[in-house]
């Protein structure tokens, strides 16, 4: 599949859960992250082409207030390759406030951390 990322994502080094703001349902965790989008992991499949309402708890490091909404599509959904439990959900933002979007490129930048190898496997640092 060709690459169609337009922006660097970074593998994220912090734990941080994403709800839907209707349900209150923990949707996943954030994997991976970039000024555009975001992989979460998640424990069920999720549709794709689908715009969910996120919740996101903020830290005070890049925020003064305890949570942010926003909207993302949900752009591919597979089987996480070694835990088959586990799918990983790619999401493009889509709608999120000015003061927010600000907020999202801290934690990218505070919390977003390069890979030393792109072909490298975070979850097996021996497999190339």
């Amino acid at each position: 599949m060709a690459e169609r990322r337009h922006k660097d994502r970074k593998d994220f080094s912090y734990y941080m859960r994403l709800t839907d703001v209707d349900t209150g349902q923990l949707v996943g965790h954030l994997v991976d992250i970039s000024t555009e989008g975001f992989k979460l992991d998640s424990q069920k499949v999720l549709p794709v082409d689908k715009v969910f309402r996120f919740h996101m708890d903020l830290t005070s490091e890049v925020a003064n207030k305890p949570f942010m909404v926003f909207k993302a599509r949900s752009k591919w959904c597979q089987t996480d390759p070694f835990d088959p439990f586990v799918y990983n959900v790619g999401f493009e933002l889509v709608e999120i406030a000015p003061s927010d979007l600000d907020i999202f490129k801290r934690i990218v930048e505070q919390y977003g951390t390069n890979s030393v190898d792109k072909r490298r496997n975070v979850r097996n640092p021996n497999r190339w």
